[in-house]
This record gives structure tokens, C-alpha cells and sequence, in this order.
């Protein structure tokens, strides 16, 4: 018997989400976790992708790259652009097919208005937003299931779901929870095409033209470099220095949640248990006090430069480097320091 786990591959005019090979990377992990539990069952474990789109099978082969055993491809006219009743249908004919015991999609903003379709035609209950899984035995089950985790109650709260009794076992993931894997150019797979009929019923829309406002999303998740502030930048004027500094060392801004819901700035620049999971290069917390629901979205940083003017703020806790100080004495000499810097740069070149 085979244990198939899923890993839904983003793409949008070929270009992969990020995210689809970080889910590659846990599935393998996932994968693992229950390879003593099937020494003694005589099952096997795979992880495999699957893709939807048009023209799409070069990502299947970089899939394998990334931990795919298996790739499933649905390769068609229809699917060139994402519409969520094709794709949905699309995916549970294929779940339907294979019977997978877990079955991971990103948290994006594709992934999640596509896994709840996905979970509600298949009568399976989907965990949504997770932060961490893990496959363990839950109290009553002789069998390792997915933990799924995830923030509740604004954060407040942190629940581990499980569906004991459905299949597949699904959860959205935020992109950035996990680290990418690395990627091995020799790692071979096999490309499943597979063929969905569409008719009118499920093509029920037509994109008529895509109008892009690249300015929507500050795309954190992925930045090497963030300069985040806090409530003690007093107000949305704040963060006009914060833009400075981020411009000067090539970054974005970003910002904890009491500036969010003091609308100083929007949500899409928010890091944490309710905003986004970041792992930047830099991270420059400025007036950031440090609670855990902050923490645990910036703190796998590779080096966090933290400015605060209490010594005993939790931000020191997980800082690389700490600056007990006022910030808007602190930032503004950053920057005159920075921009010092450059000009003596572009008169020795």
C-alpha cells in the first residue's frame, strides 16, 4: 500500500510559487516521520506534485528537483489562466483517483480560496493558515495523522487540529514557515499526465482582461530585507523614516500588528502570528516591543538588529544585535551613516 502526499504546485503564467517547493521540502519530512510506522506494515511513502496550468511541464521536471517523486500533470487550454471551479474540479477528480492521505496547498492568496473549494467538494476538513505540521498519534488513533497547527482567536490562541476520519488530510501553509529545500539537478521523477474533462458546467467564467497593480502587495514573505516598526512610531508618519532607511539598503518596510490595527499601515506589510512568516537576511525591528505573536514570524532571521529604548524588551531575546535607544535618534543616524558610506564608495570607484 502506498501513502501518497501531496503537494499542490503553484504557478501563474509558469512562474512556480516559492511556496510549492517549501511544502515539497515538509512533505518529504512528513514522509519520514512515519517510516518506522511502515517498516511494520510493509507501506511505502511518496511525495508527489501536482500541477495545473498550460504548458507547464517544465515545472514538473524542476518539481523532481525539489523532492517530487512524482509529478501529476493536468496540462490544458482551459487551465491557462486560474479559475477556481476548474481547477477545484480538476484536483478532486484526481484525489478521488489516487486516494492521498495528506494533501498540502499554500496559503496564498490562490491557495486559499482554492483549498476550501477543494475540502468542501471532497466532504474532507481542511486546517487552514497552518504553522507547523507534524505527523504524531493524537489521543485514541494507533496511527501516526497529520498535527496540523495553527493560530486562533487572533493569534491568542494555538490550536493543533486533526481530521481523524476524513481523507486526504488537508492544510493550507503559510509561505516562509518552512525553509526552501535544496534543490539536487540529478533528482529524477516520473511526469503522470492526466486528462480532465471540462465542459460548460465547469468552465462557468471567462477572463476577460488582467489588469495587475504591482504596488498591491509588499511581498514581504520573500524580501532579504526588512526594516519593521512598531507602536512606538507613534503614527503612519513613523514609517515615512522607515522607508528611507529600508530605500538606502535596498529593502521593505514592514510593521508589527498594533500599527495594523491602528491603520498606519496595511496588512500586507504586517509579520507574525496574524501577518506573515519572514526568514530575511536582515531584520531591523524598530519600536518593536517583541511579543511571542511577533516572534514567531520574524525569528528565523539570519540576523536581527533590534532598537528599543527598554533594555529588558522581549525583541532583545531573539536579536543578533541590540541598540537600547531612542529610535528616532537611532534610524536617522543609520541613515546619514548609510548614505556617508555610499558617497565615499562612489568616489574611490
Amino acid at each position: 500500500m502506498t501513502r501518497r502526499f501531496w503537494v499542490f504546485i503553484e504557478q501563474e503564467e509558469g512562474k512556480v510559487h516559492p511556496v510549492a517547493w517549501e511544502l515539497l521540502g515538509v512533505a518529504n519530512k512528513l514522509a519520514a516521520d512515519i517510516k518506522d510506522e511502515m517498516a511494520s506494515t510493509g507501506e511505502e511513502a511518496v511525495v508527489e506534485g501536482i500541477l495545473v496550468g498550460h504548458q507547464v511541464e517544465e515545472i514538473a521536471k524542476e518539481a523532481m528537483q525539489y523532492g517530487a517523486h512524482r509529478v501529476y500533470v493536468v496540462d490544458d487550454a482551459a487551465y491557462k489562466h486560474y479559475l477556481n471551479k476548474p481547477y477545484y474540479t480538476a484536483l478532486a477528480s484526481l484525489v478521488e483517483k489516487y486516494q492521498p492521505e495528506v494533501f498540502l496547498i499554500g496559503a496564498t492568496t490562490l491557495g486559499r480560496d482554492l483549498a476550501g473549494s477543494v475540502a468542501t467538494k471532497l466532504g474532507t476538513g481542511l486546517t487552514a493558515d497552518c504553522t507547523q505540521l507534524e505527523m504524531g498519534e493524537p489521543k485514541g488513533s494507533t496511527k501516526k495523522l497529520l498535527l496540523a497547527t495553527r493560530p486562533a482567536f487572533g493569534g491568542n490562541v494555538i490550536a493543533t487540529i486533526v481530521c481523524k476520519n476524513h481523507r486526504p488530510q488537508m492544510a493550507s501553509v503559510r509561505p516562509r514557515v518552512f525553509p526552501m529545500p535544496e534543490p539536487n539537478p540529478q533528482a529524477e521523477g516520473e511526469i503522470v499526465r492526466e486528462q480532465v474533462f471540462t465542459d460548460n458546467g465547469v468552465i462557468n467564467a471567462e477572463i476577460i482582461k488582467i489588469i495587475r497593480n504591482e504596488a498591491s502587495s509588499a511581498k514581504v514573505e520573500y524580501a532579504d530585507i526588512l526594516v519593521a516598526g512598531g507602536r512606538a512610531l507613534g503614527g503612519p508618519a513613523g514609517f515615512t523614516m522607515l522607508k528611507e532607511l529600508a530605500d538606502e539598503l535596498g529593502g521593505i518596510v514592514a510593521a508589527s500588528r498594533p500599527c495594523v490595527d491602528a491603520g498606519w499601515i496595511t496588512y500586507d506589510h504586517q509579520v507574525g502570528q496574524t501577518g506573515k512568516t519572514v526568514r530575511p537576511k536582515l531584520y531591523i525591528a524598530a519600536g518593536i516591543s517583541g511579543a511571542i505573536q511577533h516572534k514567531v514570524g520574524m525569528q528565523d532571521s539570519d540576523f536581527i538588529l533590534a532598537i528599543n529604548r527598554d533594555p529588558d524588551a522581549p525583541i532583545f531575546d531573539v536579536a543578533t544585535v541590540g541598540i537600547v535607544g531612542d529610535l528616532f535618534e537611532v534610524i536617522p543616524a543609520m541613515i546619514k551613516e548609510i548614505r556617508a558610506q555610499k558617497e565615499v564608495e562612489h568616489a574611490n570607484t
